[in-house]
């Protein structure tokens, strides 16, 4: 339910309003005085609130000032009200911050409009901000290695800059992470982010999602589909994949990179947009242009400063500070929010080359505490097959026979369970075990798994 607050000294508009705008399904409260006004707004959040300018202690224009230094999450959007009201009374109401101005006596249709618009309003600005404060939290590097600090470094020099932006890296590595941190900390900040997967497209549709398309350009397509380089209008574009464009679309590119300029699908209209430009790849961009399959023209215009985000083997010292980051994030998704991480686990974990980087990592995190769920510290004893088996001692190290052969058929018990997907019957059949010995087997090797 939307809240209303009602400001107005004239008790028959205050009783007239309160009961029409509950009727329509708002929640309403109303003040006689400013003072009062402002008590009631610092004790409960109202998303709009009708302000008549004519009141016995103040003048209504000087509480609007006062509502609009609110907090952000707080601030309703404000609707001046006034039986005296003029052309120069509501530009000034305007240029104060009221969303609007409503002039006595009220039109019931009017109001409940321009009620509904602004609570429209402040809903859309109260999700804008949230997903700001998201955004900054996502745009977060984390690590302390050599490699990730050069990162940080690059990013502060060349973030305030429109300079063409090209990240280079093995899939998985956190190019997206890369291209939302320069955002972040750029001139745009405030504007949109807007990212474009060109892998993920189908040849046929990726002109049409890049350039939009106008009325009848698709069969299938909407009449009219702003595409992401209008959507970026002010603000940063993301081309994520750059490599697997096809050389039709990426003479497109060039062009619309050259002038700011490019016309939707089916459009006749050029249309111009202000557009900084981040691109990432996985490929070898130069070896490709010798195979013929990107052109050398656009790779020099995208290329003007590369970033290289080293493969998570490169920076080993982070993962312990990724470990325990993606165990907190999924610890409260899971709502396990206290969940610990043993050391000889962290050690399995720097031991594993991790060909799928960052994002297997993450994976292999979370996996771990859906498989666990009553465990509360994380041990070695507790990672997948292929990350304990990278950290398996060598045999020498075992202090007897017995020792090393549970390690080694806890392994194998593990990997069976893997390929039956947690399904300890289908496990016990790839086994050659019964399922009850199954279970005195896991019991005795400590081996924890939810069906």
């Amino acid at each position: 339910m939307n809240h209303i607050l009602v400001v107005d000294d004239e008790a028959e508009i205050r009783n007239s309003l309160e009961e029409i705008l509950r009727e329509e399904g708002y929640g309403v409260a109303c003040a006689a005085t400013a003072a009062e006004a402002a008590v009631m707004l610092q004790d409960a959040p109202y998303d709009v609130v009708l302000l008549d300018i004519w009141l016995p202690d103040r003048d209504g224009l000087d509480l609007l000032v006062e509502i609009r230094q609110m907090a952000q999450e707080t601030r309703p959007e404000v609707v001046i009200i006034s039986g005296h009201g003029t052309i120069e009374t509501a530009v000034k109401a305007t240029k104060l911050g009221a969303y609007d101005f409503l002039e006595k006596p009220l039109s019931l249709e009017r109001t409940l409009i321009v009620l509904n618009n602004a609570v429209e309003a402040r809903r859309l600005r109260t999700e804008n901000e949230e997903f700001k404060r998201q955004f900054s939290a996502h745009a977060v590097l984390t690590g302390d290695s050599v490699p990730l600090k050069a990162l940080r470094q690059q990013i502060r020099l060349m973030a305030p800059t429109n300079g063409r932006v090209l990240i280079y890296g093995e899939s998985g590595t956190g190019k997206e992470l890369i291209a939302r941190a320069i955002h972040a900390e750029s001139l745009r900040r405030d504007r949109v982010f807007v990212e474009l997967n060109c892998a993920a497209i189908p040849e046929a549709h990726i002109e049409a999602e890049l350039f939009g398309s106008r009325r009848g350009a698709q069969a299938q397509a909407p009449s009219e589909h702003r595409g992401t380089l209008e959507r970026a209008d002010g603000g940063t574009l993301f081309l994520d994949e750059v490599g697997d464009m096809s050389l039709k679309t990426q003479a497109k590119v060039l062009s619309a990179l050259d002038d700011q300029m490019f016309t939707p699908v089916g459009g006749a209209q050029p249309l111009r947009v202000d557009v900084r430009l981040i691109a990432s790849t996985n490929k070898d961009l130069e070896e490709e242009i010798a195979r013929g399959n990107f052109r050398e023209d656009l790779f020099y215009r995208l290329n003007v400063v590369p970033f290289f985000v080293p493969p998570l083997r490169e920076r080993k010292q982070d993962i312990p500070l990724l470990a325990r980051e993606f165990l907190a994030d999924f610890g409260r998704q899971y709502g396990r929010p206290r969940v610990e991480i043993g050391e000889d686990a962290l050690e399995a974990l720097a031991a594993y080359h991790w060909p799928g980087n960052v994002r297997e990592l993450k994976n292999v995190i979370e996996r771990v505490l859906i498989l666990n769920p009553r465990v509360m510290r994380i041990e070695r004893k507790h990672l997948p097959p292929l990350t304990y088996k990278a950290a398996a001692r060598p045999t020498g190290e075992f202090a007897s026979l017995q020792q090393a052969r549970d390690a080694y058929e806890r392994e194998y018990i593990l990997k069976k369970i893997e390929e039956a997907r947690n399904n300890i019957s289908h496990a016990a059949e790839l086994l050659g075990l019964e399922r009850s010995h199954l279970y005195r087997k896991m019991k005795a090797l400590d081996i924890s798994v939810r069906e």
